[in-house]
């Protein structure tokens, strides 16, 4: 049976976005698993699978429903035991939660402040309303105050990769010589990025650069399939 995989979109159903829900993507695609992706926007997302989660992305494996992309790649292990690992073994899971929380509190927060607008403009008229009341709630103040200050971060949100930039003078991914689920996390968020706003957030001389466009092209290219934005 085909796994069935909630995507959140904007108004075009073929520019999937959210950093969570490319790691569920991008776990998928590792582990050889055939899925049917049902696009949800925001204000569909309290409807999946009977109100499960409060957030996608959400997975039904047969008469499975997974929430979070963090326990869909441990399911996904457990489940399929066979195919390539996302996260070769114990140490390997708690290295992937360190790697969760560093790119959530790291990455996420920049990322967040340069695409907002963005993003907002990403979605239909209703759905767009409900993202600026939500966000301009969260950040008090409007989309457009947040996103004026986003040069002013750039150069201490790159001086943040740094750990992430000198590992990679070892390593070809954080997984190693292949990449684990460690990977598809960060590569979520720049994902996420890439997708959403055409600012600019690495040099094309950074080595994250160069991994990041490595992971791009991972699985037959998933990640390119969802052209960056213009």
């Amino acid at each position: 049976m085909t796994i069935l995989f909630y995507d959140l979109v904007g108004h075009d159903a073929q520019r999937p976005f959210s950093p969570h829900c490319w790691k569920t993507k991008m776990a998928l695609a590792h582990k050889g698993l055939a899925a049917t992706k049902v696009p949800t926007r925001f204000l569909e997302v309290p409807k999946v699978e009977g109100g499960v989660s409060k957030t996608v992305p959400v997975i039904r494996d047969g008469e499975r429903v997974v929430v979070d992309s963090f326990a869909i790649a441990l399911y996904l292990d457990e489940a399929y035991p066979e195919r390539p690992t996302l996260f070769g073994g114990e140490g390997g899971k708690a290295t992937a939660r360190f790697i969760e929380r560093w790119s959530q509190l790291t990455i996420h927060p920049y990322v967040a402040t340069v695409a907002l607008t963005d993003l907002h403009g990403m979605q239909d008229e209703t759905n767009g309303r409900y993202f600026r009341e939500d966000r301009e709630r969260r950040y008090g103040k409007r989309l457009e105050e947040v996103v004026a200050n986003r040069d002013a971060g750039l150069s201490t949100f790159r001086a943040s990769l740094e750990p992430l930039r000198s590992m990679l003078t070892y390593q070809p991914f954080i997984g190693g010589a292949s990449p684990l689920f460690a990977d598809y996390v960060v590569f979520g968020a720049l994902q996420w990025a890439r997708i959403a706003s055409p600012y600019r957030l690495l040099d094309d001389s950074d080595s994250v650069a160069s991994w990041f466009e490595r992971c791009l092209d991972l699985h037959g290219g998933i990640g390119r399939m969802v052209a960056a934005a213009a």
